[in-house]
């Protein structure tokens, strides 16, 4: 079976298959560089994160774009209400970002611009749709005229009238039609701006992602995705103004967006303040919980968020890391990025994600097969299918830590991993004296320090317990 996606744009499940077949192109929204991100954030991260790699699996070369919006006026709120330099506030997001989605396994992208240097790009990009009487400029703003486009609205399947009934549209008494966006606006000195033919100013939201999309992966791309929350007006105005700046073409053969994470039934949103962050959840839970959870539902689907999932996945990752650990094999004491052995994956795995990135049924493979790992006849029956299991769960992003590293992370009552090693040390040595009372006593103290033993016949092994 080949790569099928789910193109927003269609609502048609569709064969993928490249512009260029040598490079894949996608493009996905990042954030706007003004607090730390919510789970909600990181499930775009990862989904499309998993995207990556799943392209990266089947095609010779791709080109993922990943921007930051770091011209907003959030920002330039949230910088003011701290006393400090727009740069710097996101220049601290920014890292903060890059922290957290590297927490919950994700690759770098190839590209990871900024919408601040590419304010050439946008003023270009503008004159020439007011060239081509597209746009329009108005007491120092420009705005696209959205009745220019006559395929406006056909990515979120609304008409214009329902369009601007379904959104908060700013009432302008410079503006041609209500619907009308803005493509740059005038900027007061205490707020970032940019020389322009229209004065100084900064540009709207939209017109960033079809300026870089422009400069880096051309003027039609295979693939843009984002949350679905993004589908209108985000995504609709980016269609409409590249669609126009470039001829008619449209911007993107697929557009991919993933479903929304409830908290408590509602949306997760920091206008309603109900968010966890994923530096909060990354304090309680190992980032390949949280991926493994986020991953457990469909993309495109609503990901109902609570503890019970986070109990849920930290037992399933657990379950797979145990049936690795069961192989006894130095060779998963590496750490690794993506599968080094394609050829091990199992085919129902690579079914699954071909199907619309299906991972609720790639993780039920994943189980199987550590199943299959615990039902081996002998030991090197049981290597072979750990390293199965391994390989399979490297094309999601999962089981990347060594074996041990997963057993032995967590607080342990302050221990060091020295100073545990040290008691075990003294523990064998109380043992095979038959001093089976110091033994003993030993085990316990670590028990209660919060460290579980396992005797085996390849020696003692331990972890802390959750």
């Amino acid at each position: 079976m080949a790569l099928a996606l789910f193109d927003s744009k269609s609502r048609t499940l569709k064969p993928f298959a490249p512009l260029d077949p040598a490079q894949v192109t996608l493009y996905v929204c990042g954030p706007t560089v003004y607090n730390r991100i919510h789970i909600g954030n990181g499930r775009a991260a990862v989904v499309f994160d998993l995207l990556f790699r799943t392209l990266r699996q089947r095609f010779p070369a791709v080109r993922y774009a990943r921007n930051f919006t770091d011209v907003d006026d959030k920002i330039n709120a949230a910088a003011a209400a701290e006393g400090i330099s727009i740069g710097a506030l996101t220049a601290r997001y920014c890292a903060a970002y890059n922290e957290d989605v590297a927490a919950l396994g994700t690759l770098e992208p190839t590209l990871k611009p900024c919408a601040t240097d590419h304010i050439p790009e946008m003023i270009a990009m503008i004159e020439g749709l007011i060239a081509q009487g597209q746009a329009y400029a108005a007491e120092g703003h420009v705005l696209f005229d959205v009745t220019a486009d006559r395929a406006y609205g056909s990515l979120s399947h609304r008409s214009l009238e329902d369009m601007l009934a379904g959104a908060r549209v700013e009432v302008a008494p410079y503006k041609r039609n209500p619907g009308d966006f803005v493509l740059w606006k005038p900027s007061s000195n205490d707020l970032p701006g940019w020389d322009s033919p229209w004065g100084r100013g900064r540009p709207g939201w939209h017109i960033e992602c079809s300026a870089m999309i422009a400069r880096h992966l051309g003027p039609r791309i295979d693939i843009h995705g984002g949350g679905a929350d993004l589908k209108f007006p985000h995504h609709e105005n980016e269609a409409a103004q590249s669609r126009c700046a470039h001829g008619g073409a449209e911007l993107a053969n697929f557009w991919l967006h993933n479903g929304m994470v409830n908290f408590d039934g509602e949306k997760m949103s920091k206008s309603l303040g109900n968010i966890v962050t994923v530096a909060e959840l990354r304090d309680r839970y190992p980032g390949e919980t949280l991926r493994y959870a986020l991953l457990s539902a469909h993309y495109r689907s609503t990901l109902a968020w609570s503890e019970s999932l986070l109990e849920s996945a930290t037992a399933a990752v657990d379950r797979l890391y145990t049936a690795l650990r069961a192989a006894e094999d130095p060779a998963l004491e590496s750490e690794l990025d993506e599968p080094t052995a394609p050829s091990l994956i199992s085919p129902a795995l690579t079914a699954a994600l071909d199907d619309d990135l299906a991972t609720p049924a790639a993780l039920a493979e994943l189980h199987r097969l550590a199943g299959a790992v615990h039902k081996a006849k002998d030991q090197a029956e049981r290597r072979d299918a750990a390293q199965v299991l391994r390989q399979s769960a490297l094309a999601l992003g999962l089981l990347r830590r060594p074996v041990s590293a997963w057993f032995q992370q967590g607080a342990g009552d302050g221990l060091s991993d020295e100073e545990i090693d040290a008691r075990l040390a003294e523990r064998q040595a109380a043992r095979a004296g038959k001093d089976f009372a110091t033994a003993d006593r030993l085990r316990d103290e670590l028990l209660a320090a919060g460290i579980e033993l396992e005797d085996t016949p390849a020696g003692p092994r331990w972890r802390r317990a959750r």
